[in-house]
């Protein structure tokens, strides 16, 4: 029997070890469980066996079904369907699955192979009163069977159990072929006599997924030709079972996929700032959501903190949210204001559709002004910690929500002083169905608060560490939504470790641009990177001032790099080529690139700005 198809991720299961004896087993817990099925008579002719059966067995059959049923994941269907037979209907069961489980309309793969998923039993202790009970020796061979049943199954296309599979229907164990079937299933020797084993084949929507054993002690009356009919209908509903779980699970998997491409893999380390973020779903099943972050380096050294809330739960809103943040990155490089950025995010989602509803708060930062612009569209505001240990919500208009239409956003530029923190965060953080938004958000005060009194006076606590002091406060019942957090660490660049000028755009404004290194490199005591720094300089200034019509700006930055940033009002963005010999141009931005660590070009809203990063010497 083959049927080919490619591995598959499979929903988590509960696989059976190699073990050498019956305690290795999973099996039948040594304690009654409160389940919704009739009262079991493992010992008697009644029940299901007879007299009443049939009215038994259906009531059987209906808390059984409904008991599998409630199942999500594989673990869940396939315990269901133990606990549901175990010990009404069979005093053992093993449950077989395809290894891997074929996934929809996928081809299972060649050879096809089963695996042990579960075995379930009667405990001793409460199948026969006492441990010590001399009807122990009645057990036959169902738990030997049990102790060494074979993990994996490889199954023969012409074998006797490939025959029984594709019967579909269960079968005694009695006749020739259902022997050697459950000898090639289980690798047990000896088995059952009489009707106490019974074979069932698990057949999802499209093909038998397994099989099912469910087995009877020799001290318990045997099968009836009517228990055929109960373990068909406990075979077909684990097996939609099983399907729906695997589907169920490749959604999920191809959700969790989806979130994760929709949100940045690792912070960019701009100059002047630490990063750190969460991201956590509302729950195992909605793990898909619209809340994302972002941070993107901008030109001059700054840097755009972004949070944003796509509404609802689903693919759909996890695919606009992916949507809304490329819209976001591409007006960031275009070094628009916030208030524009919201604005043509704005006019991005109506085109979307007319329910394409989210917030969002853009903020720039600028680590050499140690200043912050930043503008809000309707979401929660973010909370600013200072050094000192106090907090402060930031005093942002809260505008109209993203796809609205029509609306004016407002820019706030305030101070950022360093050290101090800022908090984003989307409304899964401070709001739930026990509080509102401005509660959550002065319990997030408190938070910080008391994270601020652990640490030293005047110091500010570890960022990654205080990202997850900040999550606590939601507690497990709390979470009715997604939570996306990012906080930012301002640190700041020093007046002293900044050089700025602006040139006129005249050749002559190269020598200063040069004077301007040398002063302060000597200042910084990076005499060794001179001669370089200057040579590029005037590479650099010297195709500005050749071009520009308004003065060209000239800016060193001392961090654990030396950056230099030349922006002038050309908006034409410099593009390396190899100069022919007879050029007379075109080596500048070669030698640029032969020897700074990085550079780039970035067009901004009044022309460009060039930059490049020298490392310092040892």
């Amino acid at each position: 029997m083959t049927d080919p198809t490619p591995p598959q991720p499979v929903a988590r299961t509960a696989d059976v070890p190699a073990f050498a004896d019956s305690s290795g087993l999973p099996h039948a817990r040594s304690e009654p469980e409160s389940v919704e099925q009739p009262p079991a008579r493992p010992a008697s002719g009644e029940g299901l066996n007879g007299g009443t059966g049939d009215n038994d067995r259906l009531r059987f059959v209906g808390a059984a079904t409904r008991r599998i049923a409630r199942g999500l994941d594989l673990d869940e269907i396939v315990l269901g369907l133990c606990r549901a037979s175990v010990p009404t209907f069979s005093d053992a069961i093993l449950v077989y699955l395809r290894h891997p489980l074929p996934v929809g309309d996928e081809q299972p793969v060649t050879p096809w192979v089963l695996k042990l998923r579960r075995t379930d039993r009667i405990p001793e202790a409460l199948a026969l009163g006492s441990v010590g009970d001399p009807r122990a020796d009645a057990s036959g061979p169902v738990l030997p069977m049990l102790a060494s049943a074979t993990p994996l199954v490889e199954v023969r296309g012409n074998g006797p159990l490939a025959e029984v599979l594709r019967g579909v229907r269960p079968v005694f164990v009695e006749s020739q072929v259902p022997k050697a079937a459950l000898r090639e299933l289980t690798g047990a020797v000896a088995l059952p006599e009489g009707q106490r084993a019974i074979l069932a084949p698990l057949r999802g929507r499209r093909r038998v997924i397994g099989a099912a054993v469910f087995l009877r002690r020799p001290d318990r009356p045997s099968f009836e030709a009517e228990d055929l009919q109960v373990a068909q209908q406990l075979a077909t509903h684990s097996a939609l079972g099983v399907d729906k779980a695997v589907l169920y699970g490749r959604e999920a998997s191809i959700a969790d996929e989806l979130q994760r491409t929709m949100l940045p893999d690792d912070l960019p380390q701009p100059t002047g700032v630490r990063l750190a973020s969460r991201y956590l779903p509302a729950a195992q099943s909605a793990r898909v959501g619209g809340d994302w972050y972002d941070a993107i380096p901008l030109p001059g050294s700054r840097v755009a903190l972004v949070v944003g809330d796509v509404m609802g739960h689903s693919t759909t809103s996890a695919a606009i949210m992916g949507q809304l943040r490329t819209t976001v990155q591409t007006l960031a490089g275009l070094d628009l204001p916030p208030q524009e950025v919201l604005h043509h995010l704005d006019e991005q989602a109506q085109r979307l559709g007319t329910d394409r509803m989210a917030t969002c708060l853009y903020a720039v930062y600028d680590p050499v002004a140690h200043r912050i612009t930043a503008a809000n569209a309707g979401h929660p505001p973010p909370v600013l910690l200072h050094v000192d240990g106090s907090t402060e919500v930031l005093d942002l208009p809260p505008n109209a929500p993203i796809g609205v239409g029509g609306v004016d956003f407002e820019t706030v530029e305030l101070a950022a002083p360093a050290g101090a923190t800022l908090v984003l965060y989307t409304d899964g953080l401070v709001e739930s169905r026990s509080r509102d938004v401005m509660t959550g958000v002065e319990h997030l005060r408190g938070r910080l608060a008391e994270i601020s009194r652990l640490v030293r006076p005047n110091s500010a606590a570890p960022l990654e560490p205080l990202c997850d002091e900040i999550l606590d406060i939601v507690g497990p019942g709390d979470r009715d939504d997604d939570i996306a957090l990012l906080a930012a660490r301002f640190e700041g660049i020093a007046p002293d470790d900044v050089a700025y000028c602006r040139l006129d755009p005249r050749a002559e404004s190269v020598r200063e641009a040069r004077r301007l290194v040398r002063e302060s490199l000597a200042r910084w005591e990076l005499g060794e990177l001179e001669d370089s720094v200057e040579l590029l300089v005037s590479e650099v200034v010297t195709n500005a001032v050749r071009y520009a019509e308004r003065p060209v700006s000239v800016r060193l930055l001392r961090t654990d790099v030396l950056r230099c940033e030349v922006g002038d009002d050309v908006p034409q963005l410099p593009r390396l080529r190899q100069a022919g010999p007879a050029d007379e141009g075109g080596r500048g931005l070669y030698l640029v690139q032969r020897l700074a660590r990085q550079w780039g070009a970035t067009r901004l809203s009044t022309g460009k700005l060039v930059w490049f990063e020298m490392a310092p010497p040892p």
